[in-house]
C-alpha cells in the first residue's frame, strides 16, 4: 500500500467523525430484535408462536432457502468486522472516526442475524442444527473477495454489497407481505433500511476518495469489477456438500424468486457509476483513463451475458429446510 492511501485515510477521519450521527442511529432509541418477536414472558407467548408458525407454512420453498441463506450471511458478521478492522489506515488501538464507524456499523449489523435467527427458530420450518453448521463453516472458512487490506477496494466492495443486501431484504419483505405475513415483512423491511443507510455511508467514503485520489480510486474500482463482486456468502456450504455448491443453489433460488438477479448486479454497477460521477472524474493518467473507459462500457457487456443466463427451474433440496 502506498503512502497516498494512508494520507487519504487520515484525511478522511474528520469527515467520518462528522458524519457518524447521520450514518448510525443512537443505541438508546434504535430498534432491537425483541421489538419484532413474541415476548416469552407474556402469557400469550405460545399462542403468538403458533400463529407465527401458521403464517410461516404459507411461504414457498425457495423463499425459505433465500431467507436462511440471508440469515447465515448476516450471522457471519465477526468475519466482516475483523476484515474491516484489518484495513491499512485503521488503527484498532485508537478511538477515531474509522474505529468508531467500524464498531458502530458492526453493532447495528449484529442485530440483523440475531433477529432473523430467532424468527427462523420460532417458525418451525428450519433444521436449526444444519443451519448452525453452515454458519460455523462460513465463519471458519472466511472469505476472499480480492480486496486485501486496501481501503479503496474494501469500500468499493462494501458499497456494492450493502446495496445488494438492501435489495434482497426489501424484496423478501415484499414477498412476505404478499403471502399475508406482515410481521416478517416488517422485519425484512427494517433490516433493508439499515442496509440502505450503511450503503450511503460507504458510497460517501468512495466519493471523498475519488475527490482526493481519483486515479488510484478509479484503478481500484476497475480491478474490483474485473474480479467481479462476489457476495460474502460465496463460501456458503452445508454438511457433506462440496464447497461452492450450496452458494450456487442459493443464488439460483434468489434468481427464481426475483430477489436478487444478474440484472440487479448490473443496476447496482450503473448506480455506482452515476453516484461516483465516473464519467466526470478528471486528473487521470493513461491507466486511469483506460480504467474509466472499461467501467463505462461494462454494464452493456454484462447485459449481453445476463440475457443468456439460464437458471434451473426446480429447487435444490437444502439440508436447512424442514419439510
Amino acid at each position: 500500500m502506498n503512502g497516498s492511501r494512508l494520507e487519504v485515510m487520515k484525511y478522511l477521519e474528520s469527515f467520518v467523525e462528522e458524519k457518524l450521527p447521520k450514518f448510525l442511529k443512537p443505541i438508546e432509541t434504535n430498534w432491537q430484535p425483541s421489538d419484532f418477536l413474541p415476548d416469552s414472558r407474556d402469557i400469550s407467548f405460545l399462542e403468538e408462536v403458533r400463529n407465527l408458525q401458521e403464517r410461516a407454512k404459507e411461504l414457498a420453498y425457495d423463499f425459505w432457502a433465500v431467507l436462511i441463506g440471508d440469515t447465515i450471511t448476516e450471522e457471519a458478521l465477526p468475519t466482516y468486522e475483523s476484515w474491516l478492522a484489518g484495513m491499512q489506515g485503521v488503527n484498532q488501538g485508537e478511538s477515531n472516526g474509522w474505529t468508531r464507524w467500524i464498531r458502530g456499523w458492526t453493532a447495528e449489523e449484529n442485530r440483523h442475524g440475531d433477529l432473523l435467527n430467532k424468527y427462523l427458530y420460532l417458525s418451525g420450518r428450519v433444521d436449526m442444527k444444519q443451519m448452525e453448521i453452515s454458519t460455523q463453516y462460513l465463519l471458519n472458512d472466511g472469505f476472499d473477495i480480492g480486496t486485501g487490506a486496501d481501503p479503496y477496494r474494501n469500500f468499493i466492495y462494501t458499497s456494492f454489497q450493502e446495496i445488494a443486501t438492501n435489495i434482497s431484504h426489501k424484496r423478501v419483505g415484499i414477498l412476505a407481505k404478499e403471502q399475508d405475513n406482515p410481521e416478517l415483512a416488517k422485519i425484512c423491511h427494517t433490516i433493508a433500511a439499515d442496509e440502505g443507510r450503511h450503503a450511503h455511508a460507504y458510497k460517501s467514503f468512495v466519493s471523498k476518495i475519488m475527490e482526493v485520489d481519483p486515479n488510484e480510486a478509479m484503478l481500484a474500482f476497475e480491478d474490483m469489477m474485473r474480479k467481479k463482486i462476489v457476495m460474502p456468502a460465496h463460501y456458503l456450504r452445508e454438511l457433506g456438500v462440496e464447497l461452492g455448491t450450496t452458494f450456487t443453489h442459493f443464488s439460483d433460488a434468489a434468481q427464481r424468486l426475483g430477489v436478487y438477479t444478474a440484472f440487479d448486479y448490473i443496476d447496482i454497477l450503473e448506480s455506482l457509476i452515476k453516484d461516483w460521477k465516473i464519467d466526470q472524474v478528471t486528473e487521470l493518467n493513461e491507466a486511469g483513463e483506460k480504467a474509466r473507459d472499461y467501467l463505462m462500457c461494462l454494464p452493456d457487456r454484462l447485459k449481453r451475458v445476463a440475457d443468456r443466463l439460464k437458471v434451473p427451474e426446480h429447487p435444490y433440496e437444502f439440508k436447512w429446510i424442514a419439510i
